[in-house]
């Protein structure tokens, strides 16, 4: 469970608020331990509803020409701030909410710079952005999901 930890942050790296609408809903739920914790705001009635519009907001936006790249020091601390905290959140149900905040970390890190390359080259062989946004998108959510039954 707690390797869960480390994709959540991939998942981070790619969509920054998609790892913590997961994780919220878990813990909503009852998936994930983390009640009388530090992370107990994520379990609230509203939270996961509140981080499902943004994470749908952030898809939109993501689409505009505008969008600052995810590898600037406020796109990339956000990433590294959602990862920690959905890391850390998956981790607390095992006992170890520090190991999963650095896996969280390091799975963020691994989604940002790896999305953005991963993202370049398949935009240069679609000659758009737009394509290879939509699959980035397919794959954030579907891993989101996955991990969310797995929870």
């Amino acid at each position: 469970m707690i390797f869960l930890a480390l994709v959540i942050g991939i998942v981070a790296g790619l969509r920054a608020m998609m790892a913590p609408t997961t994780v919220a809903w878990g813990a909503a739920r009852g998936h994930l331990g983390i009640d009388d914790s530090w992370l107990t705001f994520l379990g609230w009635r509203y939270t996961p509803w509140i981080l499902t519009l943004l994470a749908i907001g952030e898809l939109i936006t993501d689409q505009l020409p505008s969008t600052p790249s995810r590898k600037v020091p406020v796109q990339f601390g956000a990433r590294l701030l959602s990862g920690g905290v959905s890391g850390a959140a998956i981790g607390y149900g095992t006992g170890s909410w520090l190991l999963g905040l650095a896996l969280g970390l390091i799975g963020a890190v691994i989604g940002t710079l790896g999305g953005a390359a991963v993202r370049a080259r398949l935009a240069a062989a679609f000659d758009r952005d737009s394509p290879a946004a939509f699959v980035e998108d397919a794959v954030a959510i579907v891993a989101a999901v996955l991990i969310y039954t797995a929870l």
